[in-house]
């Protein structure tokens, strides 16, 4: 299996999943048509589409690739702002397309349809967890990412984790705020630095990386809950509680 991120948009990534003689390749979240299209040119044969989630930026390149090739399958889930016919997933389905097995998992909070595909060792989640960071709360409540989240984190250590934007740099500065004493997250910078410099995505990561590294996936950890406190004034009630407040003062960080 080749697993390749085709840069779209000013930060997007469109997943590529293909067999390993070129034969069969699954496109996730495409943004545009114009990558897919390059990466054909080059040899990709796009055999299915999966998509996450309604966003512009993850839907945009649908109707241009089914002009192209009308028969390709496309799964996406229960929401009427996906156009089109797609085939329709939800938590707890499985579905095998060019060959692979995926099972669907609902993970509301980023939108409250939003979905993820879990199977061949792979997860495709969209805009629910970042390489160190989540996805902003735009349409769930802080509760439903939480659990989101938690349901991701469970996953085994060795996933490799398809997220849908490169944010880990712009991530890694607000977790280095929150957790500065935490080793693996230095390491983690080091490394995402130098994939950058020399022009590499810093993604796929790994569950186990994120468990270790990202800190909305710790907010029990004893120092994510002390920058907490210091943060609030006071000492979060429970894990939601520390989740919403880790969330907000993200969203109002400035590097």
């Amino acid at each position: 299996m080749r697993l390749q991120p085709l840069p779209a948009l000013s930060d997007n990534y469109i997943w590529t999943c293909a067999a390993d003689d070129g034969s069969r390749a699954l496109i996730v979240d495409p943004s545009q048509a114009a990558p897919v299209f390059e990466a054909a040119d080059a040899g990709l044969r796009p055999a299915g589409i999966l998509l996450t989630h309604h966003h512009p930026d993850h839907v945009g390149g649908v109707p241009a690739l089914l002009e192209r090739w009308p028969e390709l399958p496309v799964f996406a889930p229960h929401d009427e702002r996906i156009g089109g016919t797609p085939t329709r997933v939800g938590d707890g389905d499985r579905i095998d397309v060019a060959g692979w097995r995926f099972e669907i998992l609902a993970v509301p909070g980023h939108t409250t349809s939003h979905v993820a595909y879990v199977g061949e060792g792979l997860l495709f989640c969209g805009d629910t967890l970042f390489s160190l960071g989540c996805g902003r709360m735009f349409e769930g409540t802080p509760a439903q990412m939480r659990g989101s989240l938690s349901r991701l984190a469970a996953l085994p250590p060795e996933t490799r984790v398809c997220c849908g934007h490169e944010y880990t740099l712009a991530n890694a500065a607000f977790a280095r705020v929150v957790e500065p004493g935490n080793p693996v997250l230095a390491r983690r910078i080091e490394e995402a630095q130098a994939m950058r410099d020399s022009g590499r995505p810093t993604l796929p990561s790994t569950v186990g990386g994120e468990l270790a590294a990202n800190p909305f996936l710790r907010v029990d950890a004893e120092e994510v809950r002390a920058s907490l406190a210091r943060h609030l004034g006071h000492a979060p009630a429970d894990a939601v509680e520390a989740f919403a407040a880790l969330r907000r003062w993200k969203d109002g960080f400035v590097a």
